[in-house]
């Protein structure tokens, strides 16, 4: 499913080497209102950013920096620091119980790695079948398992709670929890479910010629549709998948709005004070 409506241009980030760094200022949401530009970005780590990048963000300013990642993915890549902000850790495992499954030598060729590479990774969990659950069961995971719950009704504390500078948020490549958390700030900010799915589905303009590249490589390996599956799950985003997830939400809870109150644990004072504060 592709989304009809664009994200443009302007909301990609002017940085060099942060991939898929966007803005969610601009959107439009209920009551002719739009999300003010420069408060809310959404980005893949910010270990690579150059200094030009650094003194972007630190100028807009960056006031705080949400790290979806688990330790193991870190090594090698580090976020770098952005002057006056602070980091926060509040890592997101998307696996559900998959890992569980795996045999020791199976983790290790996952998480044993001096430095962590997502496309490496990608072309040996192809070919698992752990990772090939993980690829169909992620975004279920990462909206209704318990301790992903948690972590997300965190960050929404933290956007809440800041009061001055942006929030930047990230995981890996900035799209599976990264998209889950934008999905559920734009839903509590007024943006409807067309802007929702846009913003998820603009990261496969980002990622479509890694898509395509790592695909060729799982086919001439022997990878047939279950293997391109995970490549596309874990380079790409699955909008299919993200919006049957969105149904599973409506279905367990009556709407996205019933989902923030509950699991998120938003007050109706806490939505009030995200939309004065990052509304216009």
């Amino acid at each position: 499913m592709a989304a009809s409506l664009s994200v443009s241009a302007q909301q990609f980030l002017p940085v060099k080497s942060i991939v898929n760094a966007r803005d969610l200022g601009g959107y439009a949401v209920q009551d002719g209102r739009k999300i003010r530009d420069g408060l809310l970005l959404r980005a893949a780590h910010i270990a690579d950013a150059t200094d030009a990048d650094i003194r972007f963000l630190s100028g807009l300013p960056v006031s705080k920096i949400v790290d979806f990642r688990k330790e193991e993915e870190k090594p090698g890549k580090l976020d770098r620091e952005i002057p006056g902000a602070e980091y926060i850790a509040l890592p997101i495992d998307a696996t559900g119980n998959a890992a569980s499954r795996m045999s020791e030598s199976e983790v290790k060729k996952f998480t044993k790695r001096k430095r962590f590479d997502i496309k490496k990774v990608i072309l040996i969990a192809a070919f698992n079948e752990n990772a090939r659950e993980v690829a169909r069961n992620m975004y279920p995971i990462l909206l209704f398992d318990e301790e992903s719950q948690k972590q997300l009704a965190g960050f929404f504390r933290i956007v809440v709670d800041t009061e001055n500078g942006a929030v930047l948020f990230h995981c890996t490549q900035g799209k599976d929890r990264t998209g889950i958390a934008s999905a559920l700030l734009l839903s509590a900010l007024g943006a409807d479910r067309e802007t929702i799915v846009a913003d998820f589905d603009a990261t496969n303009r980002v990622y479509e010629k890694d898509v395509r590249k790592y695909s060729r490589r799982v086919r001439f390996l022997g990878g047939k549709e279950d293997e391109m599956g995970v490549v596309k799950a874990f380079l790409g985003a699955n909008t299919e998948n993200f919006v049957r997830a969105l149904e599973e939400v409506d279905s367990r809870y009556g709407s996205l709005e019933a989902y923030l109150k509950g699991p998120m644990g938003l007050t109706d004072e806490d939505i009030q004070t995200l939309r004065g504060r990052y509304l216009e």
